[in-house]
């Protein structure tokens, strides 16, 4: 079996086709004989990073990561990551959305054509449900909605789950196969109850629960508050990431939060020093 950690190397697919499930969301099916060389996970946020070629910049051929990162920082290819809605042995699944000609990623899929390039590296993934877990509770916004709808499949039956997904609008809403024990909720944003207000107000039932709460940084970071400082969850019952940050592009993100993880590192090597 192929080895996908190999530094550098991508899984080349072509698209096959692809479909607007909601005004905002475009899916994209690719394939081909890449999928040979796919090595898929066990984790139902398994997430694949779309390389995007920088336009102008010639790349050494064959194009690989290794290679074209020997070339100024500047002209490396841009990475973004997509959870996998689904895998097959001939198709991979992913969903775009969609915010106009903003960004990188939604314009781009959204103009996708049969036979167009997809350049993948991973996959990755650190999460699925807990198969011994009294009940289950996911949360997530649009980003998040690929690796909740996955979960919510491979949630056992008999064991209860709650869902609760915010999106613009009804019309953004997706139906989402799941057991008669899940109940699936959606949230509309900037009408009525938010995310971490859906969140505290549902009722858990006792025993050991498996959470997962991925999405905008600050209604994860309030929801983390929440889940740590008065359910008093464990660190490994909860699976839980910002995707993106209001008020900021995906760049700008990626900065922001490379500097605070830099702080954070740094405020723990002065504190290792001082003991």
């Amino acid at each position: 079996m192929p080895d996908q950690r190999r530094r550098g190397q991508l899984t080349r697919l072509e698209v096959l086709r692809t479909e607007w499930l909601t005004p905002h969301l475009v899916r994209v099916v690719a394939g081909g004989a890449g999928m040979a060389a796919f090595c898929p996970n066990e984790f139902t946020d398994q997430y694949v990073k779309v390389v995007f070629r920088r336009p102008g910049v010639d790349y050494p051929e064959p194009f690989d990561l290794a290679t074209a990162r020997e070339l100024p920082r500047e002209q490396w290819p841009i990475l973004r990551t997509y959870t996998v809605r689904a895998v097959t042995e001939t198709e991979l699944t992913l969903d775009f959305v969609y915010h106009g000609e903003q960004g990188l990623a939604g314009p781009w899929a959204a103009g996708l054509k049969p036979g167009d390039e997809v350049l993948l590296a991973g996959p990755g993934g650190a999460y699925a449900p807990d198969p011994d877990a009294d009940w289950h509770l996911l949360a997530g916004d649009e980003s998040a909605l690929p690796a909740i709808a996955v979960a919510l499949e491979r949630i056992p039956a008999g064991v209860p789950a709650w869902a609760f997904v915010e999106v613009a609008g009804v019309d953004e809403e997706l139906a989402l196969a799941h057991t008669a024990q899940s109940t699936v909720r959606y949230l509309h944003r900037g009408a009525g109850t938010s995310l971490p207000e859906a969140v505290r107000a549902q009722r858990l039932p006792a025993g050991r629960g498996h959470v997962f709460v991925h999405g905008e940084a600050g209604d994860v970071r309030e929801i983390r508050q929440y889940l740590f400082g008065e359910l008093g969850l464990d660190r490994d019952q909860v699976s839980i990431s910002g995707y993106w940050r209001r008020g900021m592009d995906d760049e700008a993100f990626r900065v922001a939060k490379r500097a605070e993880r830099e702080a954070e590192e740094a405020q723990q090597a002065g504190q290792a020093a001082a003991r």
